[in-house]
């Protein structure tokens, strides 16, 4: 028996040593891998935000797709996984605003200068330490070919698109009304809203000979609309564009009808005011009929000087008070305590939206959102599982443009010019643009930064063509993107449809989805609930292969995964049970035939995996990897071999067989058995894989 198997698997002590092997031999790289390759495996790694430490969800994606990427290059392909990091824009900002509170500190305080190169640091430091998990949870990512979102040959490709959608007319920008978090004092993507069902107070105002409903009585100073429906019988004596004088909040107004079939007869009673500034309804009808907007909240959530003695009042200080006012002059007629609506709020801050007209950049969504269509109904790409299809194709039908203008320090600057007039932007990569090209006034460096999605949108062609006409040739269009179900819309349909774009191709055919990693009980991990999971404290405590396997093993896709610590625990005595089959079996002499019933067994259940592998059933090839190797190899022919002299070879093949399929799923103990057998003359990692 080898020394080494006197002791008990013990994983600190290999899995480092296990990587530095696997690094020096230089096989992460495809270009270096044994043998003639002749088809080729490619899939982009989702760019982890370099903002913190991996959680249990990034390592359920790094086990995934080592998974993928071990199984192919076993499979004799030339297999490149590339790995990345995200700047990750707004989201990183947060974080650090948060760390710059802990140290009595806010934004508002630093430069943009300063505050950008603190933000840097911090993302620096942060990209080493997620690197290094990265390489602790055994991904087999090459190395050599990483890339950063904020690397200056990515940035040259986002600004070409830039460009490229300017030149094509699919770029605008204009006055438009916006997601606005008063918080943050940024606007956002209607994706990153988050809607909340709330239960608040309906005011019915008067407003004139009209009533009007309204659950923000705050936005009303400056209303001097009264939109009705066309058919609205109730009020066929009103015509549009009458002028009607009132008493109003702050004294006499004159108010103008508008008709316009947008209005719901069926809402409070049939007529409302409209806030342009601060409703996306409002703003259309607006537009429609090219009326004035007045704003009436500052972007800080306070009111504005219009609103007389409750300027620079916050909102929910306000409301009361203005209430207060209005039924003084009679002007409220009843207050219903339980309107139930649904309030947009900041995803990430839980404030409350306030819409607000801001001049931003935005993408016309429809062209490339109809050739995307396309080629999902073509069947060019297959969705795992099948019902994120009909989610993304919804979507897609139903699609508003994208502002892609972000009010934040931390990201790819916007490469414009804004006109000092007017407000007209001019896309200007080069930086030479110093007059307004539509009125000759002068011109200010726009101070936005793009929306962190806009980048990675870009992001499996970005990288690739970022490293070479060669990469971009041979690895592209990528096989699979493998990624969170949450982010269906945020990331994959955006790359598909910037894919289709900027190179004429999808950039994937199929696309992988995997649900949440939740905890022991089943509940979503939050730091508040304090249940959430480091997968660094579970890989010192069982070893990284047990907690690569307990997320696989019944982890269907799409759907989410309770993860325990006693699941992990039963597969680390799982992987002592594959070192102590390693320990007899290599304690034995090859003697005597390959048993052929018990080879065929093994070639056919490899087969049986092998299709698994293929079609994505890795948490179904994982548990009849393990059941084998338990319950067939050690349980029952083990076993029987024991007494008998002429199992030694047959125990050794299959001991070998079982290495490879296991390898995918526990990459660092079937490399160090294998690595013992062979006196370190080959590597599994790159041996063939059992498919006959």
């Amino acid at each position: 028996m080898k020394d080494k198997f006197l002791k008990p698997y013990n994983p600190i002590d290999t899995e480092s040593k296990i990587y530095r092997i696997w690094e020096d031999s230089g096989y992460f790289n495809p270009d270096n891998l044994p043998g003639e390759r002749k088809e080729k495996f490619s899939i982009i790694m989702p760019p982890t935000n370099a903002n913190g430490l991996l959680h249990a969800g990034h390592a359920l994606v790094m086990t995934i797709e080592d998974i993928m990427t071990r199984y192919n290059r076993m499979r004799g392909k030339k297999a490149l996984w590339l790995p990345g990091l995200d700047h990750a824009g707004f989201e990183t900002q947060v974080v650090f605003e948060k760390k710059l509170e802990k140290e009595g500190r806010s934004r508002f305080d630093l430069s943009r200068d300063d505050l950008y190169k603190e933000i840097l640091e911090f993302t620096l430091e942060n990209s080493k330490n997620i690197r290094s998990q990265i390489k602790k949870m055994g991904a087999s990512c090459d190395w050599s070919r990483e890339k950063f979102t904020l690397d200056p040959d990515i940035v040259k490709i986002v600004y070409r698109t830039f460009e490229d959608l300017s030149r094509d007319e699919l770029l605008y920008r204009g006055a438009r009304i916006v997601n606005w978090c008063p918080k943050h004092r940024t606007s956002f993507s209607d994706l990153e809203i988050k809607d909340e069902d709330r239960t608040d107070k309906l005011y019915y105002l008067k407003y004139g000979p009209f009533t009007i409903a309204t659950a923000r009585p705050e936005t009303k100073f400056g209303d001097k609309y009264i939109v009705m429906h066309p058919s609205d019988d109730r009020y066929k004596e009103y015509e549009h564009g009458q002028k009607i004088d009132l008493e109003w909040i702050n004294g006499p107004i004159t108010a103008t009808i508008i008709k316009d079939e947008a209005i719901d007869m069926e809402f409070g009673t049939g007529v409302m005011t409209i806030t342009p500034w601060h409703d996306q309804a409002d703003f259309e009808i607006a537009e429609r009929h090219r009326l004035e907007k007045e704003q009436i909240i500052g972007e800080d959530g306070k009111l504005l000087p219009i609103a007389e003695e409750f300027a620079g009042m916050k909102i929910q200080e306000a409301r009361p008070k203005i209430v207060e006012k209005l039924q003084s002059k009679g002007l409220v007629e009843k207050i219903d305590s339980a309107y139930k609506h649904v309030v947009k709020t900041c995803y990430k801050c839980g404030t409350v939206i306030e819409p607000q007209i801001k001049a931003q950049w935005f993408v016309r969504m429809k062209p490339l959102a109809e050739r995307a269509l396309k080629e999902i109904d073509a069947g060019s790409i297959t969705y795992i599982p099948e019902h994120y299809r009909k989610i993304t194709v919804h979507w897609l039908e139903n699609i508003n443009d994208w502002n892609i203008s972000r009010q934040i320090v931390w990201g790819i600057p916007i490469p414009a010019k804004i006109c000092d007039d007017h407000g007209h932007g001019t896309v200007d990569l080069d930086d030479t643009v110093t007059k307004c090209p539509d009125c000759g006034s002068g011109v200010h460096k726009d101070p936005d930064t793009f929306d962190t999605w806009f980048s990675s949108g870009q992001w499996p062609y970005a990288t690739l063509q970022s490293l070479g006409d060669k990469d971009f040739e041979t690895f592209y269009p990528t096989d699979i993107m493998e990624t969170a179900g949450e982010i269906i819309f945020f990331w994959v349909a955006r790359m598909i449809m910037l894919g289709l774009y900027a190179t004429d191709k999808i950039p994937f055919s199929t696309v992988y989805l995997h649900g949440l990693v939740l905890d022991a009980k089943g509940q979503k991990m939050s730091k508040s609930k304090g249940n959430v999971i480091d997968p660094m404290v579970l890989t010192e405590q069982f070893g990284t292969d047990a907690l690569r396997i307990a997320l696989v093993v019944g982890n269907t896709p799409g759907t989410s995964l309770s993860l325990s610590p006693d699941k992990i625990k039963a597969y680390k005595n799982f992987a002592n049970k594959v070192w102590n089959i390693a320990r007899y079996v290599l304690d034995k002499e090859p003697a005597g035939e390959i048993k052929t019933d018990l080879k065929e067994e093994l070639e056919a259940l490899s087969r049986d995996i092998t299709n698994d592998m293929d079609n994505f059933r890795f948490y179904i090839a994982a548990e009849k990897v393990y059941h084998y190797v338990w319950h067939r190899f050690a349980d029952e022919i083990i076993e029987e071999s024991k007494g008998k002299n002429d199992y030694g070879s047959t125990l050794y093949y299959i001991l070998e067989q079982s290495l490879k399929l296991l390898h995918p799923f526990m990459p660092f103990i079937t490399e160090e058995i294998w690595q013992e057998m062979h006196d370190g003359k080959s590597i599994l990692m790159v041996e063939s894989w059992p498919h006959e």
